[in-house]
C-alpha cells in the first residue's frame, strides 16, 4: 500500500482524535459483575448482561455438567447443507411454544436478522416506515431493501402521529401492496420503550401494514416469562415479524425471528444471511436452550431490575439531567462529546465503569452515558453509584464538575 493511501486514512483517524470521536478496543479482564481495567477494579454498567446471567459461572458450570451427548463445536455449513443439527429445531420448537405456537426461525445474529429479513420480504410494491432512532443493522437492512426499488421513509421518534400521516398517505397507492413499519420495542441508546398497543391499532385499521418489531434488548427482560414488550403489551399475535437477540439478557449468542409459518418457510428459500453463513455451533444453540429455561423462571430478577431503574431514573431527573428512558438502559445526556467522555473517566475513578456514546451511533450533539443496569451487582454498589451521580449535583453543577 503507497504512503499516499495510508495518509488519507490517517488524516481520517487525526479527524476523530481531534472531534473526540476515535474508538480503541480496551484490554479488559471480566470478574463477575466487575471489569478489571489498567488497574482497577471497576463496576460493570456498560455490559447487555441485564440480569447477570453471562457472569454466573455457577450456570455455566450447571449446563456443562448437563450435557450427555457430544454437541461439535462448529457446524461445518449452512443449515441448507449439512448444518441443521437437531439442536436447532428443538430450540425453534421451543420458543414457538412460549410465542403461543408462532413459527420460530434462528440466525446467526440479531444483525443477521436485520440485514436479511428486510431485502428478503421487501420489493419495488413495498413502503418501510421506520423509526428515525433504529438501530444501524435495521438502516443497513432499508439500504439493501432500497437496492431492490423498495421505498423508505423515515418518521420522527416515536412520533405516531406523523406515522398515522404516513401511513394514511401512501396506503391507497395502487402501486404499493404492502407497508412494513419497522422499529424498535426498547431503543438502545434512549432506553424509551415503544406503544405496541397503539401500532397494533394502526396495523388492524390498514389491511396492507405489517409490523416488525425489534425486541433485542427486551427479551429476558420484560414480561412474566421474559418474552418481551410484546409480552407485556399482549399482543404477541398480532406483531407479524418479532424479531431479537440472544446475545445481550440471555448471554448467548444467535437471533430468532417469531412469524408466520408461511413467512418462516419464505424467509428459509429468500434470506441471504441464512442461506450463505455456515450456521452456529451446536453447543452455543444448546446454550441458548438452557439459559431460555432459566430465563422464564426469573421473575425476581426482573423485578429487581426494574425497582432499580425506576429508582435511577427518578434520581437523574431530580438532578435536572436529561434522561428519556423507562426501562433497564438509563442514558444521561451531555450532548457534547468531550464533555461526555470527561464524565466517562471521571465515574470510572470513582470505581464504575460506564461508556460514553458519541455519533455516529447517536445523533450530532446527542454523546450520553449509556448506564446500563443489572439485577446482579450488589445493593451497595448500587447505592453508591447513586450517591457518585449526586456528587455531581444538579445540570449546573455536573456540567462544572466535567
Amino acid at each position: 500500500m503507497s504512503e499516499q493511501i495510508l495518509a488519507h486514512f490517517a488524516d481520517k483517524l487525526a479527524r476523530l482524535k481531534q472531534a473526540h470521536n476515535h474508538r480503541s478496543f480496551r484490554q479488559l479482564q471480566h470478574q463477575g459483575t466487575h471489569i478489571h481495567l489498567g488497574g482497577q477494579k471497576l463496576v460493570n454498567l456498560a455490559s447487555n448482561d441485564y440480569l447477570g446471567v453471562a457472569s454466573d459461572e455457577r450456570l455455566q458450570a450447571e449446563f456443562l455438567a448437563s450435557q450427555h451427548e457430544y454437541l461439535p463445536l462448529g457446524s461445518s455449513s449452512s443449515r441448507l447443507l449439512t448444518g441443521n443439527f437437531g439442536v436447532y429445531e428443538s430450540l425453534e420448537a421451543r420458543m414457538s411454544s412460549l410465542f403461543l405456537g408462532r413459527s420460530c426461525l434462528l440466525f446467526n445474529s440479531g444483525y443477521h436478522v436485520n440485514v436479511g429479513i428486510l431485502p428478503a420480504i421487501c420489493d419495488a410494491r413495498t413502503l418501510i416506515l421506520a423509526d428515525k432512532l433504529v438501530h444501524a443493522s435495521i438502516i443497513d437492512g432499508m439500504r439493501l431493501a432500497a437496492a431492490n426499488g423498495t421505498k423508505c421513509v423515515r418518521y420522527q421518534h416515536q412520533n405516531f402521529t406523523q406515522l398515522e400521516t404516513l401511513i394514511q398517505k401512501y396506503h391507497d397507492d395502487k402501486d404499493i401492496e404492502r407497508i412494513v413499519i419497522v422499529t424498535e420495542s426498547i431503543f438502545s441508546m434512549d432506553g424509551d420503550v415503544t406503544d405496541l398497543t397503539a401500532l397494533v391499532r394502526l396495523k388492524t385499521s390498514h389491511p396492507k401494514l405489517m409490523l416488525y418489531i425489534d425486541e433485542a434488548h427486551a427479551i429476558g427482560v420484560c414480561g412474566e416469562r421474559g418474552l418481551g414488550c410484546s409480552e407485556v403489551f399482549g399482543c404477541i399475535d398480532e406483531i407479524d415479524l418479532i424479531v431479537g437477540a440472544f446475545g445481550k439478557a440471555m448471554a448467548s449468542v444467535g437471533g430468532y425471528v417469531i412469524c408466520h409459518e408461511t413467512i418462516k418457510d419464505y424467509l428459509i428459500n429468500a434470506m441471504r444471511p441464512l442461506i450463505f453463513s455456515t450456521a452456529l455451533p451446536p453447543l452455543n444453540i444448546a446454550w441458548t436452550a438452557f439459559v431460555l429455561d432459566k430465563i422464564i423462571t426469573m421473575q425476581s430478577e426482573r423485578a429487581r431490575l426494574k425497582q432499580r431503574y425506576e429508582q435511577l431514573i427518578t434520581h437523574i431527573k431530580s438532578l435536572g439531567l436529561e434522561c428519556p428512558s423507562n426501562s433497564q438502559i438509563v442514558p444521561i445526556i451531555l450532548k457534547d462529546n468531550e464533555r461526555t467522555m470527561r464524565a466517562t473517566a471521571q465515574l470510572a475513578e470513582q470505581g464504575f465503569f460506564v461508556l460514553g456514546v458519541r455519533p455516529p451511533t447517536v445523533p450530532q450533539n446527542q454523546s450520553r452515558l449509556r448506564i446500563c443496569l443489572n439485577s446482579a451487582i450488589s445493593d451497595d454498589e448500587f447505592e453508591r453509584f447513586c450517591q457518585v451521580i449526586t456528587a455531581f449535583g444538579d445540570g449546573d453543577a455536573w456540567d462544572a464538575k466535567v
